[in-house]
């Protein structure tokens, strides 16, 4: 008796899904047989490599170094946003998706988003606190998703905040570090922030970036909360 194939369902709506590039590179990457489960380790490690670059620039003194992990930073993030397109491509191309594989995606995204946000924490004119509670808006944002979709609802990508606006963000911070000139700081935009003593004085960067992401977090989960619940009330009455 044949079982039948496993068949993704509400996957995030992508329109580079549609294009041709990324047509012509999930078929070079079937080609070469690779794993859907491979490449979204890749692209946990590429966010993992992206979030130590970010926490290095917080200690590194020498101005050139800095900017380059900044840049490699942002690649990172491009290339974990890359492997979260590919794995499914790549799986449904290759009639292999498959309930673990929903596993090798769910989970190394968390630890992606963990990683990079804890890595703008500590990185320069970022600031810790504003770091670890990114992170965890970041998960909560995801669970929140996760959750709908265990109770009956539709998976619900909506933001402003998602994943691809998180490392959106993550990525225009990394490219204005690289390549603003060192007296340039935005303080002025964010004065009350450096009167706290945990934020640094040299520039509020990435701390604004970090704000901005836990303010559109908040915003986003509420919004799925709200429309997971709207859809399940109409589905019990």
């Amino acid at each position: 008796m044949n079982t039948p194939s496993y068949e993704p369902t509400d996957r995030r709506p992508l329109q580079s899904r549609n294009t041709r590039w990324a047509a012509r590179a999930t078929k070079l990457l079937v080609s070469w047989n690779c794993s859907p489960n491979a490449i979204s380790i890749f692209g946990m490690v590429a966010a993992i490599v992206a979030g130590a670059c970010f926490f290095a620039t917080g200690f590194t003194g020498n101005s050139f170094s800095v900017r380059v992990l900044w840049t490699v930073g942002a690649l990172l993030c491009q290339v974990r946003l890359l492997c979260n397109l590919f794995d499914g491509m790549v799986a449904v191309a290759r009639g292999i998706a498959s309930k673990s594989g929903e596993l090798y995606n769910e989970i190394p995204d968390r630890v992606s988003d963990v990683a990079v946000m804890i890595g703008l924490g500590y990185a320069t004119t970022g600031n810790v606190v504003l770091g670890f509670v990114a992170a965890i808006v970041a998960v909560f944002v995801a669970y929140v998703r996760a959750l709908g979709k265990a109770l009956g609802a539709p998976n619900d990508y909506c933001g402003p905040m998602a994943k691809p606006q998180r490392m959106a963000v993550a990525t225009i911070l990394a490219i204005y570090m690289t390549i603003k000139p060192e007296s340039f700081h935005i303080d002025w935009l964010f004065d009350w922030l450096n009167s706290v003593d945990r934020l640094p004085k040299n520039g509020t960067e990435a701390s604004l970036a970090l704000l901005i992401i836990i303010v559109g977090g908040l915003i986003t989960a509420i919004r799925r909360i709200q429309r997971a619940n709207n859809f399940l009330r109409g589905d019990s009455q």
